[in-house]
């Protein structure tokens, strides 16, 4: 199993495109200024030593070693051991509403940002739990697996978008069969499911989920987030969504459908504003007061690093730009001019 130790250092790679970007500017620049000292062609030849190609050479040598610096900052890990990890505590599903309406800015920055930010913190609460990730809009999927890796856990959060499902809707009772499906069939506890939405055009058909799911030892909590009395939704112009008539599209929490999810599901509902504290410390008292059960799994335990070739590259690629010349006929070596009497 290969891993980044610091996967967020990776981020600084986008600054090739400005590196790059600038390059460019830099040679439409230098184009620009020979057509106004006179002819192109005349012009040029007046630097006859001057190597174009080999400043090109230069950047892309610099280029590449950045980039290989980078990764190797971010650090390749391999694992080579496993060890088998005995824990106490419950199988926990996370349902996450990524429809459009999540964009709604009236719980800053927006619903799924801090949607998201209740998750990351939940996660450091539930560090002896097993979690998964269910995303749903029109259709749910199963995102993640139950799983121990929490590192891979935020990972695979913090590639939710709501483009990941085309179809809109919010199908709570989807989602609901989708999380339960998750869970282990044979057992009839130690299994909590937690959905997270604004509850917006709730389908009939999650009530007599959360019964079934109940029936089979789900428990369900339920979170809202968003106001009552809504909140405009962005449109891709950065203004507000319009309806056919012209109205401006209000997206509103839909906290009764939420409530009655929760109670079906023998669950607590919750409403998230600026109380994300609040609300994890709630949650994670909730999953705590559950009847746990003794589970193994196998992790990595040992790794070894690789980023002692990516920094060796990236210096030997410095080392050798610094020795490519800026001219033609360059001599490291010139001779000396002999004169005879």
């Amino acid at each position: 199993m290969l891993r980044f130790q610091h996967i967020e250092y990776l981020w600084a790679l986008v600054l090739l495109i400005f590196i790059v970007g600038a390059f460019i500017s830099a040679l439409w620049w230098k184009r620009r200024s020979i057509r106004k000292m006179g002819d192109p062609v005349t012009v040029t030849r007046m630097f006859t030593n001057y190597s174009r190609r080999f400043f090109n050479i230069k950047f892309v040598l610099l280029a590449l070693a950045f980039a290989i610096g980078v990764i190797g900052l971010a650090n390749i890990q391999k694992g080579t051991r496993k060890e088998k990890i005995t824990r106490k505590g419950v199988d926990v599903v996370i349902a996450l509403d990524v429809s459009k309406s999540m964009l709604a800015t009236d719980v800053a920055p927006d619903r799924l940002t801090r949607a998201k930010q209740l998750i990351t913190k939940l996660m450091e609460k539930l560090d002896n739990d097993r979690v998964g990730f269910v995303v749903f809009a029109g259709n749910a999927y199963l995102q993640m697996p139950l799983t121990v890796d929490y590192s891979a856990a935020r990972m695979y959060l913090g590639t939710v978008t709501p483009d990941m499902i085309p179809t809109q809707g919010t199908a709570i009772g989807e989602a609901i069969k989708v999380s339960n499906d998750a869970f282990n069939k044979k057992e009839r506890k130690h299994k909590a499911l937690i959905i997270i939405s604004d509850g917006e055009d709730h389908d009939e058909g999650a009530m007599a989920q959360a019964k079934n799911a109940l029936d089979q030892g789900v428990m369900i909590n339920t979170v809202g987030i968003g106001s009552v009395t809504g909140s405009p939704l962005p449109d891709e112009n950065g203004g507000n969504k319009k309806d056919a008539k012209g109205n401006v599209v209000i997206s509103k929490l839909n906290e009764e459908a939420l409530q009655k999810i929760a109670n079906t599901g023998k669950g607590v509902y919750l409403h998230l504003e600026n109380n994300t504290d609040e609300i994890v410390n709630a949650l994670s008292n909730r999953i705590d007061s559950m009847e746990q059960k003794e589970f193994g799994d196998s992790m990595f335990s040992d790794y070894n690093s690789y980023f002692q070739y990516f920094i060796g590259i990236c210096l030997l690629l410095i080392l050798i730009e610094f020795f490519v010349p800026n001219v033609k006929n360059f001599k490291l070596f010139p001779r000396k001019q002999t004169t005879t009497a």
